[in-house]
């Protein structure tokens, strides 16, 4: 072989050993850990970084470089959810995957209504006004029992595309499981469990915070105890409350005559079902009430309760803490 040749063969193995090495180092950053993986899901939790996300992905597989992805990813960061990713993509087909997440984080507060939770649902999963209508008439409204109360305040992780229905199904089955030791306790105690949680809205409602629980949940039961009429707020506010006004409106003295049997300052007793869908530390309270002679409560300006015993003593509380 002639130098010429030799020369010729050398640039061009170096050449090879230069795409070759290239291709390795490209392939080590940015291609896809497998060649044949099937779809699985990608769960990115409330309140964490990308940083710690990035990290998540290459513990689990998903990319091989995590400074690779930082390139592709760039200043974007990934909103929690629940995606579908594959081993076999590459960094961008990854970063691309996460900008539109098929699983969305759903947090449900303590104390709303059907109706608002329908709000909610309609806004992060983007149901249509049917879906939303359909939710507070037919799919919370199979049976009376759990027309309301039984939609549990938590934090869920949804598809997006499932059905109303299905969601109301999730809402009651998290209810179901979470009740469960508290259905025993009642029926220790010999109360029904509906009674249990139209108490345990009320207190929801009418509560500062879950340390004012115990107390106003023995001041209802007191009243419960000796006939008196329940004379909650709470409830005028239920019979009241509109899209238009706000779900929970201002009381004036006048709501005390609406004709309705949630109007617990007409009629005796607990209303028909619950008026709102409660947490478990209002529950617990209906079940675990404080020992109180009182029958009367209010929240000062600060939101800290006082009791009496007597409707003057409630007066007195009034002028001192209301006036």
């Amino acid at each position: 072989m002639t130098r010429n040749l030799k020369i010729l063969f050398i640039s061009v193995i170096a050449g090879l050993i230069a795409v070759i090495g290239g291709f390795i180092f490209y392939n080590s950053l940015f291609g896809a850990p497998q060649v044949d993986a099937k779809p699985e899901r990608f769960v990115v939790p409330l309140g964490q970084s990308s940083g710690d996300t990035v990290e998540d992905l290459y513990e689990e597989g998903f990319i091989k470089n995590k400074w690779g992805f930082g390139i592709v990813l760039g200043p974007f960061a990934i909103k929690p959810g629940g995606y579908e990713l594959s081993k076999n993509m590459n960094v961008w087909q990854v970063a691309e995957a996460l900008e539109n997440p098929y699983m969305e984080w759903v947090t449900i507060p303590e104390g709303l209504r059907k109706e608002e939770i329908a709000a909610v649902f309609k806004d992060k999963l983007g149901w249509s006004e049917t879906d939303k209508g359909r939710w507070i008439s037919d799919y919370t409204a199979l049976d009376f029992d759990h027309t309301e109360g039984v939609y549990f305040p938590d934090t869920y992780l949804i598809p997006k595309n499932e059905s109303p229905f299905d969601v109301a199904k999730r809402l009651r089955a998290r209810f179901e499981e979470k009740f469960a030791s508290y259905a025993d306790d009642a029926a220790k105690q010999n109360i029904k469990w509906t009674t249990v949680l139209k108490l345990a809205s009320l207190i929801q409602r009418e509560a500062a915070g879950k340390n004012d629980m115990p107390l106003i949940a023995g001041i209802l039961w007191n009243r419960l105890n000796i006939g008196m009429r329940l004379e909650v707020d709470a409830t005028l506010q239920y019979i009241k409350g509109n899209e238009q006004v706000g779900w929970w409106p201002k009381v004036i003295p006048s709501d005390k005559q609406i004709d309705s049997p949630y109007n617990t300052y007409k009629f005796k007793g607990l209303p028909p079902h619950p008026i709102s869908n409660p947490g478990i530390d209002a529950i617990s309270a209906a079940l675990n009430p404080a020992k109180t002679d009182c029958l009367f409560y209010l929240h000062d300006g600060k939101g800290d309760i006082h009791c009496a015993k007597t409707y003057s003593g409630h007066k007195e509380n009034i002028e001192q803490f209301l006036k």
